[in-house]
Protein backbone atom coordinates (compact mmCIF):
# COMPACT_ATOMS: atom_id res chain seq x y z
CA UNK A 1 0.00 0.00 0.00
CA UNK A 2 1.28 3.47 -0.89
CA UNK A 3 1.93 5.94 1.92
CA UNK A 4 2.10 9.72 1.95
CA UNK A 5 5.03 11.76 3.30
CA UNK A 6 3.86 11.25 6.87
CA UNK A 7 3.67 7.49 6.49
CA UNK A 8 -0.13 7.41 6.41
CA UNK A 9 -1.49 4.67 4.13
CA UNK A 10 -3.05 5.97 0.92
CA UNK A 11 -5.67 4.26 -1.14
CA UNK A 12 -4.76 3.86 -4.76
CA UNK A 13 -7.27 5.58 -7.00
CA UNK A 14 -8.74 3.36 -9.67
CA UNK A 15 -8.95 4.61 -13.23
CA UNK A 16 -12.52 4.34 -14.44
CA UNK A 17 -13.53 3.32 -17.95
CA UNK A 18 -14.80 6.84 -18.80
CA UNK A 19 -11.48 8.31 -17.63
CA UNK A 20 -9.51 5.85 -19.76
CA UNK A 21 -11.63 6.64 -22.80
CA UNK A 22 -11.31 10.37 -22.17
CA UNK A 23 -7.54 10.17 -21.84
CA UNK A 24 -7.33 8.17 -25.08
CA UNK A 25 -8.85 11.20 -26.81
CA UNK A 26 -6.03 13.36 -25.42
CA UNK A 27 -3.57 10.79 -26.77
CA UNK A 28 -5.27 11.04 -30.17
CA UNK A 29 -4.89 14.82 -30.11
CA UNK A 30 -1.27 14.52 -28.96
CA UNK A 31 -0.51 12.16 -31.87
CA UNK A 32 -0.70 15.28 -34.02
CA UNK A 33 2.63 16.31 -32.50
CA UNK A 34 4.26 13.20 -33.99
CA UNK A 35 2.64 13.90 -37.34
CA UNK A 36 4.03 17.43 -37.08
CA UNK A 37 7.51 16.08 -36.35
CA UNK A 38 7.33 13.71 -39.33
CA UNK A 39 6.19 16.53 -41.62
CA UNK A 40 8.99 18.78 -40.34
CA UNK A 41 11.57 16.09 -41.14
CA UNK A 42 10.11 15.78 -44.65
CA UNK A 43 10.15 19.56 -45.13
CA UNK A 44 13.77 19.82 -44.00
CA UNK A 45 14.61 17.27 -46.72
CA UNK A 46 12.40 19.13 -49.23
CA UNK A 47 10.15 16.10 -49.61
CA UNK A 48 7.07 18.25 -50.17
CA UNK A 49 4.61 15.54 -51.09
CA UNK A 50 5.49 13.55 -47.98
CA UNK A 51 5.31 16.68 -45.85
CA UNK A 52 1.78 17.48 -47.04
CA UNK A 53 0.65 13.88 -46.54
CA UNK A 54 1.73 14.09 -42.89
CA UNK A 55 0.02 17.46 -42.45
CA UNK A 56 -3.08 16.06 -44.12
CA UNK A 57 -3.18 13.28 -41.55
CA UNK A 58 -2.78 15.89 -38.81
CA UNK A 59 -5.73 17.82 -40.27
CA UNK A 60 -7.79 14.63 -40.24
CA UNK A 61 -6.94 13.96 -36.58
CA UNK A 62 -7.81 17.55 -35.71
CA UNK A 63 -11.15 17.12 -37.44
CA UNK A 64 -12.23 14.03 -35.51
CA UNK A 65 -10.82 14.53 -32.02
CA UNK A 66 -13.18 17.40 -31.13
CA UNK A 67 -16.45 15.57 -31.90
CA UNK A 68 -15.17 12.47 -30.08
CA UNK A 69 -14.17 14.57 -27.06
CA UNK A 70 -17.61 16.19 -26.89
CA UNK A 71 -19.36 12.84 -27.23
CA UNK A 72 -17.30 11.32 -24.39
CA UNK A 73 -17.59 14.51 -22.29
CA UNK A 74 -13.82 14.60 -21.86
CA UNK A 75 -13.84 18.05 -20.29
CA UNK A 76 -16.14 16.89 -17.50
CA UNK A 77 -14.50 13.49 -16.97
CA UNK A 78 -10.92 14.86 -16.86
CA UNK A 79 -11.30 18.50 -15.71
CA UNK A 80 -7.60 18.83 -14.83
CA UNK A 81 -6.47 18.09 -18.40
CA UNK A 82 -7.04 20.85 -20.94
CA UNK A 83 -7.79 19.35 -24.31
CA UNK A 84 -8.25 22.86 -25.70
CA UNK A 85 -4.72 23.87 -24.68
CA UNK A 86 -3.27 20.65 -26.07
CA UNK A 87 -5.17 21.16 -29.31
CA UNK A 88 -3.91 24.75 -29.65
CA UNK A 89 -0.31 23.66 -29.13
CA UNK A 90 -0.53 21.02 -31.84
CA UNK A 91 -2.54 23.30 -34.15
CA UNK A 92 0.02 26.11 -33.97
CA UNK A 93 2.73 23.73 -35.13
CA UNK A 94 0.72 21.99 -37.87
CA UNK A 95 -1.39 24.93 -39.05
CA UNK A 96 1.22 27.66 -38.76
CA UNK A 97 4.84 26.83 -38.00
CA UNK A 98 5.43 24.01 -40.48
CA UNK A 99 3.60 25.67 -43.43
CA UNK A 100 5.63 28.83 -42.74
CA UNK A 101 8.83 26.80 -42.65
CA UNK A 102 7.87 25.06 -45.90
CA UNK A 103 7.24 28.43 -47.52
CA UNK A 104 10.70 29.61 -46.48
CA UNK A 105 12.52 26.34 -47.13
CA UNK A 106 11.09 26.02 -50.63
CA UNK A 107 11.97 29.59 -51.62
CA UNK A 108 8.50 29.67 -53.13
CA UNK A 109 8.54 33.47 -53.48
CA UNK A 110 12.26 33.95 -53.69
CA UNK A 111 14.49 34.05 -50.64
CA UNK A 112 13.52 37.52 -49.37
CA UNK A 113 9.74 37.39 -49.74
CA UNK A 114 9.60 33.78 -48.55
CA UNK A 115 11.41 34.70 -45.33
CA UNK A 116 9.24 37.79 -44.82
CA UNK A 117 6.04 35.82 -45.48
CA UNK A 118 7.05 33.14 -42.98
CA UNK A 119 7.78 35.82 -40.37
CA UNK A 120 4.39 37.47 -40.95
CA UNK A 121 2.62 34.13 -40.64
CA UNK A 122 4.18 33.00 -37.36
CA UNK A 123 3.87 36.38 -35.60
CA UNK A 124 0.27 37.19 -36.58
CA UNK A 125 -0.82 33.64 -35.82
CA UNK A 126 0.75 33.67 -32.35
CA UNK A 127 -1.22 36.82 -31.54
CA UNK A 128 -4.41 35.26 -32.91
CA UNK A 129 -4.07 32.20 -30.67
CA UNK A 130 -3.98 34.49 -27.64
CA UNK A 131 -7.47 35.81 -28.48
CA UNK A 132 -9.98 34.15 -26.15
CA UNK A 133 -12.92 35.55 -28.14
CA UNK A 134 -12.07 34.13 -31.55
CA UNK A 135 -15.44 32.37 -31.93
CA UNK A 136 -18.93 33.83 -32.44
CA UNK A 137 -22.16 32.40 -31.02
CA UNK A 138 -22.72 30.68 -34.37
CA UNK A 139 -19.22 29.15 -34.20
CA UNK A 140 -17.78 31.35 -36.93
CA UNK A 141 -14.20 32.47 -36.43
CA UNK A 142 -13.65 36.19 -35.93
CA UNK A 143 -10.90 37.03 -38.36
CA UNK A 144 -8.90 34.65 -40.54
CA UNK A 145 -8.41 31.53 -38.35
CA UNK A 146 -4.74 31.08 -39.34
CA UNK A 147 -5.34 27.89 -41.35
CA UNK A 148 -2.06 28.48 -43.14
CA UNK A 149 -1.70 24.78 -43.90
CA UNK A 150 -4.65 25.07 -46.28
CA UNK A 151 -3.55 28.41 -47.74
CA UNK A 152 0.08 27.45 -48.33
CA UNK A 153 -0.92 24.03 -49.69
CA UNK A 154 -3.28 25.70 -52.16
CA UNK A 155 -0.50 28.06 -53.24
CA UNK A 156 1.86 25.11 -53.74
CA UNK A 157 -0.68 23.24 -55.86
CA UNK A 158 -1.80 26.18 -58.01
CA UNK A 159 1.74 27.51 -58.44
CA UNK A 160 0.92 31.23 -58.61
CA UNK A 161 3.60 33.88 -59.11
CA UNK A 162 5.65 35.10 -56.17
CA UNK A 163 3.99 38.52 -55.92
CA UNK A 164 0.50 37.04 -56.13
CA UNK A 165 1.41 34.55 -53.41
CA UNK A 166 2.85 37.34 -51.25
CA UNK A 167 -0.34 39.36 -51.73
CA UNK A 168 -2.42 36.37 -50.57
CA UNK A 169 -0.25 36.09 -47.43
CA UNK A 170 -0.62 39.80 -46.69
CA UNK A 171 -4.39 39.78 -47.22
CA UNK A 172 -4.90 36.75 -44.97
CA UNK A 173 -2.60 38.23 -42.30
CA UNK A 174 -4.55 41.51 -42.29
CA UNK A 175 -7.87 39.62 -42.16
CA UNK A 176 -6.61 37.90 -39.01
CA UNK A 177 -7.34 41.12 -37.10
CA UNK A 178 -10.51 42.25 -38.87
CA UNK A 179 -14.02 41.51 -37.52
CA UNK A 180 -14.86 39.42 -40.56
CA UNK A 181 -16.37 35.97 -40.05
CA UNK A 182 -14.70 32.85 -41.36
CA UNK A 183 -16.28 29.46 -41.66
CA UNK A 184 -15.89 26.45 -39.40
CA UNK A 185 -17.18 23.88 -41.91
CA UNK A 186 -18.41 21.44 -39.27
CA UNK A 187 -19.75 23.56 -36.41
CA UNK A 188 -21.48 26.38 -38.33
CA UNK A 189 -25.12 25.35 -38.85
CA UNK A 190 -26.07 27.65 -41.72
CA UNK A 191 -25.51 26.02 -45.11
CA UNK A 192 -23.75 23.15 -43.32
CA UNK A 193 -24.48 20.48 -45.98
CA UNK A 194 -23.15 22.73 -48.75
CA UNK A 195 -20.16 23.85 -46.70
CA UNK A 196 -19.24 20.28 -45.79
CA UNK A 197 -19.59 19.23 -49.42
CA UNK A 198 -17.26 22.01 -50.59
CA UNK A 199 -14.76 21.21 -47.84
CA UNK A 200 -14.89 17.53 -48.77
CA UNK A 201 -14.33 18.48 -52.43
CA UNK A 202 -11.32 20.61 -51.43
CA UNK A 203 -9.89 17.60 -49.56
CA UNK A 204 -10.47 15.34 -52.58
CA UNK A 205 -8.72 17.78 -54.91
CA UNK A 206 -5.89 17.96 -52.39
CA UNK A 207 -5.55 14.18 -52.30
CA UNK A 208 -5.49 14.11 -56.10
CA UNK A 209 -2.71 16.72 -56.11
CA UNK A 210 -0.68 14.63 -53.67
CA UNK A 211 -1.23 11.47 -55.71
CA UNK A 212 0.08 13.41 -58.70
CA UNK A 213 3.22 14.36 -56.77
CA UNK A 214 2.16 18.03 -56.45
CA UNK A 215 2.29 18.35 -60.27
CA UNK A 216 -1.47 18.57 -60.49
CA UNK A 217 -3.55 18.54 -63.66
CA UNK A 218 -5.31 21.78 -64.55
CA UNK A 219 -8.73 20.53 -63.42
CA UNK A 220 -7.29 19.69 -60.01
CA UNK A 221 -5.65 23.11 -59.73
CA UNK A 222 -8.84 24.92 -60.74
CA UNK A 223 -10.89 22.74 -58.41
CA UNK A 224 -8.76 23.35 -55.35
CA UNK A 225 -8.59 27.06 -56.17
CA UNK A 226 -12.37 27.43 -56.57
CA UNK A 227 -13.24 25.45 -53.44
CA UNK A 228 -10.53 27.26 -51.49
CA UNK A 229 -11.94 30.66 -52.47
CA UNK A 230 -15.42 29.53 -51.42
CA UNK A 231 -14.21 28.39 -47.99
CA UNK A 232 -12.27 31.63 -47.54
CA UNK A 233 -15.18 33.90 -48.49
CA UNK A 234 -18.40 32.16 -47.41
CA UNK A 235 -18.10 33.25 -43.78
CA UNK A 236 -18.07 36.90 -44.80
CA UNK A 237 -21.00 36.32 -47.15
CA UNK A 238 -23.06 34.75 -44.36
CA UNK A 239 -22.08 37.63 -42.08
CA UNK A 240 -23.27 40.18 -44.64
CA UNK A 241 -26.48 38.18 -45.29
CA UNK A 242 -27.54 37.04 -41.80
CA UNK A 243 -30.77 35.42 -43.04
CA UNK A 244 -29.02 33.29 -45.66
CA UNK A 245 -29.24 29.63 -44.75
CA UNK A 246 -31.45 30.12 -41.70
CA UNK A 247 -34.40 27.80 -41.23
CA UNK A 248 -37.73 29.52 -41.47
CA UNK A 249 -40.03 28.78 -38.56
Amino acid sequence: MHRDRNGVPMKRKKVTAPQAKAFSVHLLTASGSFLAFASLVAASEMQWTAMWWWLGLALFVDGIDGPIARKLEVKEVLPNWSGELLDNIVDYVTYVLIPAFALYQSGFMGEGLSFLSAAIIVVTSAIYYADTGMKTKENFFKGFPVVWNMVVFTLFVIGVGEYTAFAVVLIAAVFTFLPIHFLHPVRVVRLRPLNLAVFFAWCCFGIMALLQGMNADDWVRYGIGATGIYLFCIGGVLQALPQLGRRRS
